[in-house]
């Protein structure tokens, strides 16, 4: 994510300070405190009121500044964000294609070696040299049938991630 620079971490600091309880305590403070000073015959009303009216217009300018600083930088990370998001989702679908197309291979070789099983089981044993292709087979059947178990079980654990 974006690491925000010295004029951003014053923005959010700042928003953030106003919208707390603590800017609504001090800002009622300096309201009443001001109005006090016009009341007790201080200053003049209509000088407080001009350099209240003043004070508080530029915080407006420069609060909305910051907001809008804090606004960007926002929209930034969530835009940041989305794009990992959606790079993330291409990775998943192209693994979903690639265990997909695993599958359909195991499928053909479980089929295979089905087919292969029903010749070893049709096979008549008339003499030694039959019995030697049947050994031979029966391994070949063997060796399929234990790297069709292996691949089931990387297609598990691709299917787990």
């Amino acid at each position: 994510m974006l690491e925000p620079n010295k004029v951003q971490r014053t923005a959010l600091k700042v928003t953030s300070w106003v919208g707390s309880p603590a800017s609504i305590i001090l800002h009622t403070i300096l309201f009443i405190g001001s109005f006090g000073l016009s009341f007790g015959g201080y200053v003049p009303l209509d000088r407080m009121l001009l350099v209240l009216t003043t004070i508080v217009s530029l915080e407006a300018i420069y609060l909305s500044i910051f907001i809008q600083m804090t606004i960007n930088y926002t929209t930034e990370s969530i835009e940041e964000v989305a794009e990992d998001i959606e790079e993330i989702q291409e990775d998943v679908e192209e693994i979903q294609e690639d265990v997909d197309e695993i599958q359909e291979d195991v499928d053909e070789l479980q089929e295979d070696v089905e087919d292969i099983s029903e010749d070893v089981e049709e096979m008549s044993e008339e003499d030694a040299e039959e019995e030697k292709a049947d050994a031979d087979q029966q391994k070949t059947l063997t060796d399929i049938q234990s790297d069709l178990r292996k691949l089931m079980q990387d297609i598990d654990k691709l299917q787990n991630k």
